[in-house]
C-alpha cells in the first residue's frame, strides 16, 4: 500500500503549496507541467522499476493536487466570491443548531443556495428569530454577504475557509422558516449530539458537566478561560478536541466487546465511527482519525495489509479533496503531525524503554502479567507523548509561541482517567434520556474521576516553567538546539548513552532561563509593553522592583495569561506592585486571571467609580488571594531602592470620564524616567503639567493608545520623551494611533515603536 501513500503525499504537497503560496493564477499551468514531467519520466526511464514508478506517482500526485485545487476553487469557492459584498435574498437549509451570539443575537450554519446550483456553507447572523431554528429547516432571508476569508475589518484570515465556511451573512428583516415533517437522515447526528449534551448536563453537576461535554463532544463553550489555559500549559488541549485518542478508545471498546478480527466487529466499528464524527461536529482532527480507523478496518475486509503511513496519507488526501482550504487548519496540521511523529518515533522509544526496564520478554504467568500493567501503560504513554511532540512542537511554537514542558508527566497522570471519563460520559449522556436514575448513579464515580482530573491539571500547570513562552530569543534558540541534538543522536554512528543528549538539553534550558533573566535585569531600568491587542499592560523594572501597570486587552489569549507567561518566562514568581490606571476592560480585564497565576505584592487602584463591575471583580479576586489593596486618593511616592522611586499621581480631575479619573505613574532611577498616563486625555494632561514638575523622560507610554485626544503638545513640551511606546491592536476599529499624534511625536524627535507593528516591546535603560 506504500504506492498509494506516495501518490497521496504528493497530492497533499501540491494542495499545501497552492493554499500557502497563493498559486491560484498558475494552478492549471502547474498541473499541466507535472503531466508533462510524467511524460518526460516515461521517456527517460524506459525500464519499469521502483524508481520509475515512484517518480510517476509523484508527478501524477502533484498534477492531481494542483488541478483539483483549481477545479474546487472555480466550482465550489467561486459562487461565494460572486456573493461577496452583495445584499441578496438567500434561500438555505439549516445545517446545525443555532448558537447564542453577542447582544442577544444568534449564529447558525446554513447551506445557502446559489445561481450555480452549488450550496455554499455559510454562517448566518440573525436576531432572536434564529433561536428556534433546528437542523433541516428551510429558511429565506434578505442578507448581506461577506467572503469568509477575511474579518469584517478586512484582515485576511483562514479560520472559516479552513472549516469549509466560505460566506458570512447578516440577515435583515423577517426570517421565513419552513419546517419539514420529518428530519432527514443527514441531520440525525446533529440531533443525537444535542440529546447527548442535554443528557450530560442533566446527569452531572453544573461545574463538571462542561468538562465532560468538552471531553465527549469537543464543545468547549462551558469551559472557563482559567481551565482552558491550564489545559494548554499542561499540554492537554487535545483531550477536549475530539481526535484519534477518543476514537481509539471507542474502537478499542467495541473490539473488546465484540471480538477481534471479526467481520461484524469491523462493520459495526465503521458505522459507529461515521455516526460519532457527526456528533463531534466533523472537525478535521476527528475526521482524520475516523478515516485512519476506517482504512484500518477496511484493509482486512479487502484482503490488504494494515499500514499506518498509508492510512495517514490517504486520510489527509481525502480531507483535502473535500476541502483544500483545510490545509490551513491548525487542528488538522497538529493532528497529522502528531500521528506522523508517533509512527516515526514511538515504537523505537517504547522498545528501548521496555528493554531498559526488562519488560521486553514475554510474561511467564498471569501474576507477572498483572504486575506489568502499570509499567506498560507508563511506557506506552511516555512513548506516544514523546513521539507526538517530536513534530508538533515546532508547529505549536510557530502558531502559539509556547511549548509545554510538563506534557509527558501530565499525559502519564491523566490519560487513563480521560479514557474512562470519555467512555463513561458518552454512555451516561445517552442513557440519561432513557433512564435518568441510572445515569445519575453512573455519573457519581465519573464525577469523582473528573474532580481528580481537574485537580491534577491545575497542579501540573501551576509551575512557572510548566510551559515555556518563546518570547525570548534564548528560548527559541533552545528549541533549535534541542532538534539539533535529536538529529545528531539519530545520525551518530555507534552507541551513545541516552543521558548525554538529555543532560545537554537540560543544561541548555537552564542556561536559556539564566540568560533570559540576566538580559531583563541588565541596566538600571527596563520597560516592557506587552502585546495584548487593543489594550495595555506595561511591565516596569526599577532596579529589582517590578511594577505592572494595567493588564487588559482583546488579544487571543487572556491578557492575564500574556502577562503571567512573560513573567514566568523570566523565572519571576510575580510582581511587587500592580497599578490599575482605571476600570476599563482594555486596561483591566486580565487582572483576575493574572492574580490566579502569579504572586502580586500590592495593588494600587484609583478610588473612583465605586459601582464599576470590574472594580468589584478585581477587589474580590485580590481579597480571595490575600493581596493588599491601596486606593489612591492623593499622590504617593514608593521607594524602590537607593535612588529609585515610583510616583503615583491621583486622578487629575474630581469628575469626568473614566479616562480622566485614572492613575499616572512616573518611575525613576537616578536620571532615568518612564512616564505612563493610562488613557488620560487633554484636560488631564494639562492638569498634570500644571501641578507636577515633570522631568525629561526617556520613555513615554503614549496615552490612550495613541489617540488624538492624548499626548498633547503641552505634555510633550514638558516631558520631551526620547522614546514613545504605543500599545495598540492591529487594524483596530478606533483608528489608533492617530496620525496627528504620530506627527507631534515625530516633530520633537521622539522615536516611535508600536505593538501592532513590532509585537511586545522591550526597552533597557542604562
Amino acid at each position: 500500500m506504500r504506492i498509494l501513500a506516495t501518490f497521496a503525499f504528493s497530492f497533499t504537497t501540491a494542495v499545501f503549496l497552492a493554499v500557502y503560496m497563493g498559486l491560484d493564477p498558475v494552478l492549471l499551468p502547474l498541473g499541466g507541467a507535472m503531466i508533462l514531467a510524467a511524460a518526460g519520466v516515461r521517456l527517460v526511464l524506459r525500464e519499469k522499476n521502483r524508481r520509475r514508478t515512484r517518480a510517476l506517482l509523484i508527478c501524477f500526485g502533484l498534477a492531481f493536487g494542483f488541478l483539483w485545487t483549481a477545479f474546487y476553487m472555480s466550482v465550489f469557492f467561486q459562487p461565494a466570491r460572486e456573493l461577496d459584498g452583495r445584499t441578496v435574498r438567500l434561500s438555505a437549509t439549516v445545517a446545525d443548531w443555532p448558537q447564542a451570539g453577542d447582544y442577544g443575537g444568534y449564529t447558525v450554519v446554513i447551506q445557502a443556495e446559489t445561481d450555480r446550483r452549488v450550496n455554499v456553507t455559510t454562517i448566518l447572523y440573525t436576531d432572536r428569530q434564529g433561536e428556534s431554528l433546528r437542523p433541516g429547516d428551510r429558511i429565506e432571508a434578505v442578507a448581506h454577504c461577506t467572503l469568509g476569508d477575511r474579518t469584517f475589518a478586512g484582515e485576511k484570515i483562514t479560520y472559516y475557509t479552513a472549516k469549509g465556511i466560505f460566506l458570512r451573512a447578516t440577515a435583515y428583516g423577517r426570517l421565513e422558516i419552513q419546517r419539514p415533517d420529518h428530519v432527514a437522515p443527514q441531520y440525525y447526528a446533529a440531533w443525537i449530539s444535542r440529546i447527548l449534551k442535554a443528557g450530560i448536563d442533566a446527569a452531572f453537576p453544573e461545574d463538571m458537566a462542561g468538562f465532560v461535554r468538552a471531553l465527549v463532544t469537543g464543545n468547549r463553550d462551558n469551559l472557563t478561560d482559567e481551565f482552558t489555559t491550564s489545559l494548554e500549559r499542561a499540554g492537554l488541549s487535545h483531550t477536549v478536541a475530539v481526535s484519534g485518542m477518543h476514537l481509539a478508545f471507542l474502537s478499542g471498546l467495541l473490539t473488546r466487546l465484540l471480538g477481534r478480527g471479526r467481520r461484524s466487529t469491523a462493520l459495526l466499528t465503521i458505522l459507529w465511527v461515521v455516526l460519532f464524527c457527526g456528533i463531534a461536529g466533523n472537525t478535521p482532527s476527528v475526521l482524520r482519525a475516523a478515516v485512519m480507523i476506517l482504512l484500518l478496518q477496511f484493509a482486512p475486509l479487502l484482503g490488504r495489509e494494515r499500514d499506518g503511513p498509508t492510512s495517514l496519507a490517504v486520510a489527509l488526501l481525502l480531507l483535502l479533496w473535500v476541502n483544500p482550504f483545510s490545509a490551513a487548519h491548525i487542528g488538522l496540521q497538529l493532528s497529522f503531525t502528531a500521528v506522523a511523529g508517533i509512527l516515526l518515533v514511538s515504537d523505537q522509544v517504547q522498545s528501548w524503554l521496555l528493554k531498559r526496564l526488562h519488560l521486553d520478554k514475554r510474561a511467564k504467568n498471569r501474576r507477572e502479567k498483572l504486575l506489568r500493567v502499570v509499567p506498560y501503560f507508563a511506557v506506552s504513554t511516555i512513548s506516544a507523548t514523546l513521539g507526538a511532540s517530536v513534530l508538533t512542537i515546532p508547529l505549536v511554537a510557530f502558531h502559539f509561541n509556547i511549548v509545554s514542558l510538563i506534557s509527558p508527566l501530565s499525559n502519564l497522570l491523566t490519560l487513563w482517567a480521560i479514557g474512562w471519563l470519555f467512555v463513561g460520559g458518552l454512555v451516561t449522556g445517552l442513557l440519561a434520556g432513557l433512564w435518568p436514575g441510572g445515569a445519575a448513579v453512573l455519573a457519581l464515580p465519573l464525577t469523582a474521576l473528573g474532580r481528580y482530573l481537574q485537580w491534577i491539571i491545575g497542579l501540573v500547570s501551576r509551575p512557572a516553567l510548566a510551559a515555556l513562552p518563546l518570547e525570548s530569543v534564548y528560548y527559541r534558540a533552545w528549541v533549535v538546539l534541542l532538534y539539533a541534538l535529536l538529529l545528531v543522536s539519530i545520525r551518530a554512528k555507534g552507541r551513545r548513552p541516552v543521558w548525554m543528549p538529555l543532560a545537554a538539553g537540560t543544561a541548555a534550558l537552564a542556561l536559556a532561563v539564566a540568560l533570559t533573566r540576566a538580559s531583563f535585569y541588565l541596566g538600571e531600568m527596563a520597560v516592557v509593553v506587552l502585546d495584548v491587542g487593543q489594550g495595555q499592560s506595561v511591565l516596569v523594572r526599577t532596579g529589582s522592583f517590578l511594577t505592572l501597570v494595567d493588564c487588559g486587552g482583546d488579544s487571543r489569549d487572556d491578557p492575564g495569561d500574556v502577562a503571567a507567561n512573560y513573567l514566568q518566562s523570566l523565572g519571576c514568581g510575580g510582581v511587587d506592585l500592580l497599578v490599575v490606571s482605571h476600570y476599563h476592560d482594555d486596561h483591566a480585564n486580565g487582572i483576575p486571571q493574572l492574580l490566579r497565576r502569579v504572586r502580586v505584592g500590592e495593588i494600587a487602584l484609583p478610588d473612583v467609580e465605586e459601582d464599576a463591575p470590574l472594580r468589584a471583580e478585581i477587589v474580590s479576586a485580590a481579597e480571595a488571594q490575600g493581596i493588599a489593596l491601596r486606593f489612591v486618593q492623593e499622590d504617593i511616592r514608593i521607594e524602590a531602592g537607593e535612588g529609585r522611586r515610583l510616583s503615583l499621581f491621583a486622578p487629575m480631575a474630581e469628575r469626568g470620564t473614566a479616562n480622566e479619573l485614572g492613575l499616572t505613574l512616573l518611575a525613576s532611577s537616578g536620571e532615568l524616567d518612564v512616564l505612563i498616563t493610562g488613557d488620560m486625555e487633554r484636560e488631564g494632561e494639562l492638569e498634570l503639567v500644571k501641578t507636577v514638575e515633570l522631568p525629561r523622560v526617556e520613555v513615554l507610554v503614549a496615552g490612550h493608545h495613541g489617540s488624538g485626544t492624548s499626548t498633547t503638545p503641552e505634555l510633550l513640551e514638558a516631558a520631551r520623551p526620547e522614546l514613545a511606546l504605543i500599545s495598540v491592536g492591529l487594524n483596530n476599529k478606533y483608528g489608533h494611533p492617530d496620525w496627528d499624534t504620530l506627527v507631534r511625536l515625530d516633530n520633537i524627535g521622539t522615536k516611535i515603536y508600536r505593538t501592532d507593528l513590532y509585537g511586545t516591546l522591550e526597552v533597557q535603560l542604562r
